[in-house]
């Protein structure tokens, strides 16, 4: 499987594509300008079987809709924020001068940890709170990589500041689900490069203090 970052809208927020040798793909968190992601995926003749959501903060939901009714898909969030697509003042739009950023409601509701099965891909989803309630991060195992929206970054942590946020329940998340994974598991953040789990337990200056 390979994967491609895009940064997208005034925050550059990572949206990604994993997609396999046929051309199947899942795009993750895709934040804003839609018309751009979508062009990618067709001049690449990438097919998307579902959009995963790490959480629901508007600037990784402000392309929702536009990629799911372009190729009528499902929508995945977490249960405990599924009512923040629709809210401005939960999404957080409403507080960053962003304008109203919305999307309809998800298709497809996650209540737990599981294993998620969409076509050839299989994914662990993990529950990992604490930059918002319902952030979760999805790794798969076959590719060697996670997807973890913005827990963890390149030698830093998501903010805890916003609604719902626990800098106690951030670092647990990462040390007891995310650093339980293997060390040369590639990390795909929400902003900014790449890391890896070795990297960031050696490296960390927020997890090793």
């Amino acid at each position: 499987m390979k994967w491609r970052q895009l940064p997208l809208g005034p925050l550059q927020t990572n949206a990604y594509i994993l997609h396999n040798e046929q051309g199947q793909c899942i795009v993750f968190d895709p934040g804003s300008e839609g018309k751009r992601l979508i062009t990618y995926l067709r001049k690449h003749h990438l097919h998307p079987l579902a959009i995963l959501l790490t959480h629901a903060h508007f600037d990784h939901i402000g392309a929702v809709d536009e990629v799911r009714n372009a190729f009528s898909i499902p929508v995945y969030v977490h249960e405990a924020e599924q009512d923040w697509l629709a809210d401005t003042t939960l999404n957080g739009s409403s507080y960053f001068g962003q304008g109203s950023i919305t999307a309809k409601a998800a298709d497809c509701v996650i209540t737990e940890e599981s294993t998620l099965q969409i076509g050839d891909f299989t994914f662990e989803v993990l529950e990992t709170p604490g930059h918002s309630p319902g952030s979760v991060s999805y790794y798969c195992k076959e590719a060697g990589v996670v997807f973890s929206g913005d827990v963890l970054f390149q030698m830093s942590i998501g903010r805890t500041d916003l609604r719902g946020g626990s800098f106690h329940e951030l670092v647990l998340s990462i040390e007891e689900k995310l650093f339980t994974l293997p060390d040369d598991t590639v990390v795909m953040c929400g902003h900014g490069p790449e890391t890896t789990i070795g990297f960031e337990k050696e490296h960390n200056p927020f997890l090793n203090a």
